[in-house]
């Protein structure tokens, strides 16, 4: 993103990559680094990028030069568990911040100073900025391109670089959709038989009588095995669906709608923003995989 001038602008970055001598990365590569963190002092913007282990212990002199580079005024980033290394440094104390899914938990619990989103792609929260995982950190370097440069450059560099244009940070994470119960669970048929209905209007005491349960028996048990109640488990695998469809054809809003129960375009858009943070239409061209083949004449 920052280290290569592509000619998009007179100004491009100044970039220098900053750390210990002989630092590896991943335990395989070993990278020269020629500038200590004692550079951080001249910069105008820091970028941490992902730790590697957020159980292990940090660099004492990597969360000092950050935190003196905040106090001096820099920008500072972070991608995706890099955020660890911020909010060690203080610099995400009373401020919204992100990092990828499966460890927005674990910094909220080890910074409880730090307000985590885990529902967005990234934040800019007054010159500290925090992403989610790696694709998430392309998307806030767009963005800081994009606050320097001008979105017309941030657009040509993502075309020179084949990625998407710039997604919105309030954008949601997309976690694929959480398993169902194991197959030999009692609940398994009742799962696969509701999965086949996502178009029809079913309720609690339609499930239960599927299982000869009472109402809350089975409420109770399905809560147990699948961790949700009935009634959201299929508001989610109708959320997933509709995002299935989107990806794969080109089913109008209010067919999807009503193949996935929704029974509206209106009803759909709003839950699908509810769910997602984006309308199903910027959801369809962000992520469309192919088109369905042509129908012969």
């Amino acid at each position: 993103m920052f280290g290569v001038d592509r000619g998009l602008t007179d100004a491009w970055y100044d970039f220098r990559v900053c750390g210990p001598r002989g630092a590896r990365l991943g335990g395989w590569l070993r990278v020269d680094t020629p500038h200590g963190f004692d550079a951080l002092a001249e910069a105008d913007t820091v970028v941490v990028p992902a730790c590697a282990d957020v159980d292990a212990g940090l660099p004492g002199d990597l969360v000092e030069a950050v935190r003196a580079a905040h106090d001096r005024g820099a920008r500072v980033v972070s991608l995706c568990t890099g955020a660890f290394v911020l909010a060690a440094a203080g610099v995400l104390d009373g401020r919204r911040a992100t990092t990828h899914w499966e460890h927005t938990a674990a910094l909220a619990a080890r910074y409880p100073r730090v307000e985590v989103d885990p529902d967005v792609l990234y934040i800019d929260d007054r010159g500290v900025l925090t992403s989610a995982g790696k694709a998430a950190g392309m998307d806030l370097c767009l963005h800081l391109v994009t606050a320097d440069h001008g979105a017309a450059v941030a657009n040509a560099l993502a075309r020179r670089l084949v990625v998407p244009a710039r997604r919105a940070g309030g954008q949601a994470q997309f976690i694929a959709a959480p398993p169902a119960a194991d197959t030999g669970h009692a609940l398994s048929e009742l799962l696969h038989w509701m999965g086949g209905r996502l178009d029809e209007p079913l309720t609690v005491p339609d499930l239960a009588r599927r299982m000869n349960m009472s109402t809350r028996n089975l409420t109770r048990r399905f809560t147990a095995a699948t961790g949700t109640t009935p009634l959201r488990w299929l508001h989610t695998q109708r959320v997933h669906r509709a995002q299935e469809l989107l990806e794969t054809t080109d089913d109008s809003i209010e067919l999807i709608a009503s193949r996935t129960g929704m029974g509206t375009a209106t009803t759909l858009r709003r839950h699908f923003h509810r769910a997602l943070g984006v309308p199903p239409d910027v959801y369809r061209r962000t992520f469309r995989t192919h088109r369905p083949p042509a129908a012969a004449d």
